[in-house]
């Protein structure tokens, strides 16, 4: 009987032995993809100054009229409009924050009418304002300021700091959302390849203490523009999509931003079409990349590629006609990687009835054309918002111009 048992014992060990020590199952191998060649070109405009006689080349809607408010910006980037008319301006390349009113009415603002309030705030982008306090967010670093009536700035301090170094996209933009927390945009600091930081190419979302944060929503190649639809409340974001990819892929998008959602970047692009000229073998989980892209969230509308959203804000004034309240615009700044330039303009994303984005349409163009088969552009339209009279502001960072786009059709 012990013999018996001895051996049973034996047998077992044996068993549990080879199987310690048999080969593991095979793991999957990504699938080859075929190979793929792309034609892309390199193609910058001749950059001009604006001066005065420009202005005629710049083409709205019947019934709009466009005009400048100011010049002599500098790198004029991105715009916050106080209730009384009061203007916020982040200057990324001097790393400052100017405040201008047009005290005296006259629809211009003068340089008596600007001051620096803030400097030496590295890679100074998006603003917000909460509380009496104005929020910016430079290279990685969120820094915060008390206000005052006449827009001065106590000295800054930090909010949240240690966020990803700015690489090839060091733009960022922060809201603050109707949940109470801060919302911030991080891009990618290559074109096509994973990212070693998480935080890269994600959305982001900060507790109103600064203190914490998680990552709202990724696979976001450079979502600067964003915010939430004022009726539906759906968070809508412009991202940007890869360079070099030729002149039609990958397509601008604009997507409904969802916590814990995979956007796609970089092996997927549009309506979760995978992208041919991204490697394969980098997918997470060795899965094939129509099966990765199956699994991400596809875009709504898309632009045409490479025009490369800076801003997007919705439309709040009561100015415009009827059907474009609560429509969103979006600054396209301009390509420099196709045959024939795309961006260069102010465009309007339209809502349905249904308060859902239908299709983008051109708002204010003319800043880029071809002459003597040389294409030339005058400004690169970056900072967008409804000012206090309803009419619509934007920046040109090229030539430090801001201006301004009423509606006098109906009067």
């Amino acid at each position: 009987m012990m013999k018996s048992a001895l051996a049973a014992l034996s047998a077992l060990l044996t068993v549990s032995a080879l199987a310690q020590t048999a080969p593991p199952s095979p793991r999957p191998i990504t699938p080859p993809e075929p190979p793929a060649t792309v034609t892309a070109t390199r193609l910058e405009p001749v950059a001009l100054e604006f001066t005065a006689d420009k202005l005629a080349r710049l083409k709205v809607p019947a019934g709009f009229t466009i005009k400048v408010v100011a010049t002599g910006l500098g790198n004029a980037r991105m715009l916050h409009v106080m209730p009384d008319g009061g203007i916020y301006l982040t200057r990324r390349q001097q790393g400052d924050v100017w405040y201008m009113k047009d005290v005296n009415k006259d629809g211009k603002i003068e340089a008596v009418e600007r001051k620096m309030v803030a400097q030496n705030i590295k890679a100074a982008h998006g603003l917000d304002v909460k509380n009496n306090k104005l929020y910016v967010v430079g290279e990685k670093t969120i820094w915060v300021m008390d206000m005052a009536k006449d827009g001065s700035l106590s000295v800054p301090r930090i909010f949240a700091d240690g966020f990803p170094d700015a690489g090839q996209h060091p733009a960022r933009t922060i809201k603050w959302g109707p949940d109470g927390y801060l919302y911030a945009t991080f891009g990618s600091t290559n074109n096509d390849s994973l990212t070693q930081n998480p935080e890269e190419a994600t959305m982001l979302r900060i507790a109103p203490d600064g203190k914490t944060r998680e990552i709202y929503a990724r696979g976001l190649r450079h979502t600067i523009g964003f915010g939430w639809h004022p009726v539906s409340k759906v968070l809508y974001g412009a991202d940007q999509g890869s360079d070099w990819h030729g002149d039609n892929i990958p397509p601008e998008e604009i997507n409904a931003i969802q916590r814990g959602k995979n956007y796609g970047w970089p092996f997927c692009y549009g309506d979760k079409q995978p992208d041919p000229y991204v490697n394969a073998s980098n997918i997470p989980g060795l899965v094939s990349k129509a099966q990765y892209c199956a699994g991400t969230q596809g875009s709504l509308v898309t632009y045409t590629a490479h025009a490369a959203a800076i801003a997007m804000n919705y439309y709040t004034g009561t100015q415009f006609p009827a059907d474009m309240r609560n429509d969103a615009f979006i600054a396209y700044r301009g390509s420099w990687n196709r045959s024939e330039p795309s961006g260069y303009e102010i465009a309007r994303l339209v809502f349905d009835a249904q308060n859902k984005p239908e299709r983008i349409e051109p708002f204010v163009t003319g800043f880029v054309y071809e002459e003597n088969g040389e294409w030339k552009q005058f400004g690169r339209v970056a900072g967008v918002a409804t000012y206090t009279d309803g009419s619509l502001l934007f920046t040109d960072d090229q030539s430090g111009v801001l201006y301004r786009v009423l509606y006098t059709g109906g009067n």
